[in-house]
């Protein structure tokens, strides 16, 4: 089964080394990884897909929550999430074929972001089966070359405190501080 897994960790250096090293080390495979910095910059968000029975996915989440530059695993894939993928798909476009294009360009919301003589490239969002949808009609005019994002997730769940500040970006930083000094004295 394929499973959405957030993690929040410190923003420095060595971070993704060590996660991916994880995965491979115990011959896990990272379907998809998209990392970056979120409001707060001490703090990045890793959204890893991986395949994998509940009882691996939970092993997983165990060993990520060991890692000292972790702050938080969270897995998505049972939560009401909001779930995105860019993808920038070059496809060939000649003068007769350019208007047909331009309908499913429009039917899939995505916008037509580069163009020259001989095509055109298309930027899409969404979620994997939107995406898939779309390459799959535009392959009878030419793909020529295919960029994706990967899978970035978000919990719909809210974390509000009672003052409607959003707790957990206004107290990331002291997670993080509070965290590594507590695993940094353990050794």
């Amino acid at each position: 089964m394929k499973h959405i897994i957030s993690v929040l960790v410190e923003n420095h250096f060595g971070v993704l080394a060590h996660v991916s090293g994880l995965f491979s080390a115990r011959g896990f495979n990272i379907d998809s990884l998209a990392v970056g910095e979120t409001d707060d910059p001490t703090v990045s968000r890793m959204t890893i897909v991986a395949q994998g029975d509940d009882r691996i996915i939970d092993q997983i989440m165990k060993q990520l929550n060991k890692l000292i530059d972790v702050i938080k695993v969270q897995d998505l894939t049972q939560e009401e999430m909001i779930e995105r993928e860019l993808v920038l798909v070059k496809v060939t476009a000649t003068p007769a074929s350019r208007a047909a294009l331009m309908q499913i360009v429009s039917t899939f919301r995505a916008k037509i972001v580069g163009v020259n003589p001989k095509s055109v490239t298309v930027e899409v969002t969404g979620n994997e089966s939107k995406i898939d949808a779309m390459l799959e009609l535009l392959r009878p005019f030419g793909i020529r070359e295919v960029a994706r994002t990967g899978t970035i997730a978000v919990s719909r769940a809210s974390e509000l405190s009672t003052n409607g500040k959003d707790v957990s970006s206004s107290s990331s930083s002291a997670k993080v501080s509070k965290k590594s000094k507590t695993k940094k004295s353990k050794k």
